[in-house]
């Protein structure tokens, strides 16, 4: 597939294709040969941000050699195509890695962690329900999170089982619950919080 005709809106388009736009295929997901733009509403972008700054205090509490980020360029390659989540937990040193070789791609089974942040009625709720749910357990990351801020805050927490390749709800809690998971690392962190955090203004 050229340039020319990716510009002229025509595909299926390729990994190759997504770098190579103007923009390198920022604010954009490739799935099955077809750019999906991410349109993201300002209060899921306050979730993921609030719900990154928990996941990185919990990493420097444990002194973890851990790299946690939100959206921007970093990707994740799967089945599907090239996906952008929301928030992320890495060894610092694949991070490192993938940096010095200029490459944004992280090896799915070297994560710790993805969480995806629902926007209710959005076109990519199916898609972080359901699609993400088969490709982050195929490409083998441990736990994947499924945040909500609305109706109700809730955060469902999906670990990978070894025996069945998918993954399983481990355990689900709400605003007004609290939420304490451990994510296995050099040094192993605890995540705690009350999923009404996504929801509040500071």
């Amino acid at each position: 597939m050229s340039i020319a005709q990716q510009r002229d809106g025509f595909g299926p388009y390729t990994v190759d294709d997504l770098h190579a736009r103007e923009d390198e295929g920022r604010g954009l997901e490739l799935e099955d040969g077809w750019l999906i733009a991410l349109s993201p509403r300002p209060r899921h972008n306050r979730a993921y941000r609030r719900l990154h700054e928990i996941v990185e205090a919990a990493i420097q509490e444990a002194g973890a050699s851990v790299y946690a980020d939100r959206g921007g360029d970093w990707e994740i390659k799967t089945p599907a195509g090239i996906r952008k989540p929301d928030v992320f937990a890495a060894p610092a040193d694949v991070v490192d890695a993938c940096e010095d070789k200029d490459e944004y791609a992280l090896p799915g089974e070297e994560l710790l962690l993805v969480a995806e942040v629902i926007s209710p009625g959005s076109g990519s709720e199916r898609t972080d329900r359901v699609r993400k749910l088969k490709e982050y357990a195929s490409v083998g990351i441990p736990q994947y999170w499924i945040a909500e801020y609305s109706p109700t805050p809730m955060v469902q927490v999906f670990v990978l089982d070894e025996e069945t390749g998918a993954y399983r709800l481990d355990r689900t809690a709400k605003a007004g619950e609290t939420l304490e998971v451990v994510v296995e690392a050099d040094k192993p962190f605890t995540v705690r919080f009350d999923p009404s955090i996504l929801r509040r203004v500071p």
